[in-house]
């Protein structure tokens, strides 16, 4: 059931060289790419799609997605707006969806309250990976192979690999529709500014932060208040220092040992170049800190950077891409967290035909151009586009990928159960606030896992 991530990495690698489907790898010189981007985003954020009334005619589907349609500046976001209201336009008499929508931090609690109380939405967007068996388990999102394999809508994709992460014991329960990868952000006036350089490796990093501080910068935005955010942090740590999470989580080793303890003294050191109010700021507030220029680094991923570009094109012509970089003697440091959006249908939908027809246009052409194009984040089709028009940082990112050797997702969705990732973000902020140690805090997850077992028979003590 809990499948490994690394897979996705091949799909990764065939997006990256989409040239040979007709994408243009010219980004264009100067200021003349950047120009038209921050254009194509400016002209998404003035022509947000307003929804299409419903005749009462039609059936009725339910979306739910963790962002406001109407209000929102993410230029993602947008696009999903713009699909829903294309898809009412078209189907009008027929078919309507009508958009549930919440923030990010609320999202899934109440979604799972919807589905306690048989309300579950009739197309729901999921992170996904091994935890996306929450909706699978309990027979909650339906399998949808029967209709990606017919009228060949799964050959749009760009290979099967892209299905990792939401195939469950042979079945696909989720469509993506972007792929994107955890990096860090940084702008390079301030870096110019303060005699800095991308740093290749950790030691470079400190050493940047501490150039950065002495020019008057804060040196790293990051949100404690949202968990996963620092989290995502902990983990390219533990990753970047060898943890092993398979042999973690089977209990052959400790949680506390010397590889995820020397991750915490990382995250502590680090931790002195955030910004003060880390521990409270939400994932929004941080983001927003960095595209309005209040700091010079953001750890973050590329699914920011429509976020970013959408309320201030202007940090566009400004703002670089780096991964997260090398520990010095540690593990590979070539490996990237992967990520992407997903849509599930509820088993229960009584119009799976509106459901499959509108996940069908998340996924055409128009959108998958989109998503590059305007929002910055890898198709997952074989659309071609123009990668003249999208984003300056997407191809920093494409440059990450295609450099990748392999990637891994969040710690908080690769562990045994939501239980375990919320524990283990839960104890990052804890360790982050200094109410433990590194290594009473990696204790603290040992004496959970032995307690509750999640997962299987834990050996190590």
């Amino acid at each position: 059931m809990k499948k490994q991530i690394a897979i996705l990495m091949s799909a990764v690698l065939s997006a990256s060289l989409l040239a040979g489907c007709g994408v243009s790898t010219d980004t264009g010189s100067g200021s003349a790419a950047t120009d038209g981007a921050a254009a194509a985003a400016t002209a998404a954020a003035a022509d947000t799609a307003t929804q299409t009334a419903a005749t009462g005619d039609e059936e009725e589907i339910q979306f739910m997605f963790w962002d406001d349609l109407n209000a929102t500046d993410d230029l993602i976001s947008q696009g999903y707006a713009k699909v829903i209201d294309r898809f009412n336009q078209d189907y009008a008499g027929k078919y309507h969806v009508t958009p549930v929508t919440t923030n990010l931090e609320e999202y899934y609690t109440k979604l799972n309250a919807l589905v306690a109380s048989n309300q579950t939405p009739d197309v729901f967007i999921v992170s996904p990976g091994p935890n996306l068996d929450v909706y699978v388990d309990p027979g909650i999102a339906a399998p949808l192979d029967d209709y990606l394999n017919a009228d060949g809508w799964k050959d749009t994709f760009s290979s099967d690999a892209v299905f990792a992460q939401q195939t469950y014991d042979g079945k696909i329960y989720a469509v993506p529709l972007n792929i994107a990868a955890a990096c860090v952000f940084y702008n390079k006036d301030m870096f110019e500014k303060a005699g800095c350089d991308v740093p290749a490796t950790w030691d470079d990093l400190i050493d940047d932060c501490k150039k950065l501080q002495d020019a008057g910068y804060t040196p790293i935005t990051i949100s404690a208040g949202t968990a996963w955010c620092l989290s995502m942090l902990a983990g390219y740590l533990c990753d970047r220092e060898g943890v092993d999470l398979d042999k973690v989580q089977s209990g052959e080793e400790s949680w506390n040992n010397d590889k995820t303890v020397a991750a915490g003294e990382k995250l502590l050191q680090l931790s002195q170049y955030f910004q003060p109010t880390a521990a409270g700021d939400t994932n929004d507030v941080a983001t927003a800190a960095f595209y309005n220029e209040e700091a010079a680094i953001l750890i973050q991923g590329s699914w920011a950077i429509a976020q970013m570009n959408g309320a201030n094109p202007d940090i566009e012509d400004k703002c670089g891409v780096f991964q997260f970089p090398a520990i010095e003697g540690g593990n590979d440091p070539n490996r990237v967290i992967a990520k992407s959006d997903s849509l599930a249908m509820s088993s229960t939908t009584k119009n799976p035909d509106a459901c499959i027809a509108l996940m069908k246009y998340f996924t055409d052409d128009t959108a998958q151009k989109y998503t590059a194009e305007v929002g910055g984040k890898i198709p997952v089709t074989k659309v071609e586009y123009d990668a003249s028009k999208a984003p300056a940082q997407l191809a920093d990112v494409m440059n990450i990928f295609k450099n990748a050797s392999s990637t891994f997702g969040f710690y908080n969705e690769s562990l045994a159960t939501t239980e375990a990732g919320s524990k283990f973000d839960d104890t990052m902020v804890s360790m982050y606030l200094g109410e433990y140690t590194p290594e009473q805090a990696f204790q603290t997850i040992e004496d959970w896992y032995a307690d509750t077992n999640p997962g299987g028979v834990r050996t190590a003590k």
